[in-house]
């Protein structure tokens, strides 16, 4: 049997576009996902607290959701929020940094810790725009106003798959080199600190401990031992990259259905399959898009509380 983390998601910002599909999947007690790969095999994963260990949000907008928070009261959670200084030419669907996101993540972080905001200026890419003096203006002013709603900060750099290679046609993208990811490194680390966060990377393989910089792990055993109040027993996930640090999770997103349309965005390769796939949207159905099919083959996933029966307290 798989211990339970609940990935929402790495694939499309559930708080953001789909809050009432995943309350409404937290009552009922069930969600169903497609397989990517298999678009007719289906797994049907318990959400009942006695086996979902914890959740992990993941988001640029946490505003549609943050009304519900209550809901979410049996279950350790906490969120990664995406907070980048890049305009609407590159994240075009995600409103005003300074007049909503980051006075809603302030907001999230009164009501629910700074512990468990978890601060994502990620992914670093370099444009005619976006240089590195930009970046370093950016991340001082975004750090004074985030200090002492988060502890920590994930940083990342950029990848170039197909459909991202594709998106970003335009934008003027340069690929950075080492030695500038080392100059813009010891410069965040350095502006980081002086904001009482510790900095990580997601999935690098480049050194940056000389900084203070270590591999991070966005789904994170210890604070979600923290926040539960005892300790879990979690593998390290092997489904994905290597350098990536996460623990085993169950992700309940489906690509190509967040509307952000984030030119960087490995998880939609064609917002015409985002308009579609989320005019299939219906709250009350168990997929986050579309209904199960008669052809579908459903299958329970099996699942246990990863929970050790000795309580620590932090």
């Amino acid at each position: 049997m798989n211990p339970l983390i609940i990935s929402a998601s790495r694939r499309t910002d559930i708080p953001a576009y789909y809050p009432d599909w995943f309350c409404n999947r937290i009552r009922e007690g069930f969600v169903c996902v497609r397989n990517p790969m298999n678009f007719h095999q289906v797994s049907r994963i318990s959400l009942s607290p006695d086996v979902v260990d914890g959740i992990v949000f993941w988001t640029k907008n946490p505003l549609p959701l943050m009304s519900r928070l209550e809901e979410l009261r049996a279950y350790p959670f906490y969120f990664q929020f995406t907070l980048t200084p890049y305009g609407k030419d590159v994240e075009p669907g995600v409103p005003s940094k300074n007049d909503v996101i980051l006075p809603a993540f302030q907001e999230l972080s009164r009501r629910i810790g700074p512990e468990r905001v978890i601060w994502r200026y990620d992914p670093i890419l370099f444009t005619d725009r976006y240089t590195m003096d930009h970046h370093i203006t950016f991340f001082s002013q975004l750090a004074q106003r985030l200090e002492g709603y988060t502890r920590k900060c994930i940083i990342s750099f950029v990848d170039l798959y197909r459909n991202t290679q594709a998106n970003m046609q335009g934008l003027g993208f340069a690929p950075l080199t080492e030695k500038e990811i080392a100059e813009l490194a010891r410069q965040l680390a350095d502006i980081a600190g002086k904001h009482h966060l510790m900095l990580e990377t997601c999935a690098e393989q480049i050194d940056l401990s000389p900084y203070g910089i270590a591999h991070g792990h966005c789904i994170d055993r210890i604070l979600l031992e923290q926040i539960a109040g005892c300790r879990l027993s979690l593998e390290k996930d092997k489904n994905q990259r290597p350098e990536c640090g996460c623990m085993a999770s169950i992700d309940i997103g489906m690509y190509d259905t967040c509307r952000h349309g984030c030119r960087y965005c490995y998880a939609t390769h064609s917002l015409k399959t985002v308009a579609r796939n989320t005019q299939d949207h219906d709250p009350n159905s168990p997929l986050l898009c579309g209904q199960i099919l008669p052809e579908d083959v459903v299958k329970e996933r099996v699942v246990k509380s990863c929970k050790e029966e000795q309580l620590r307290f932090y």
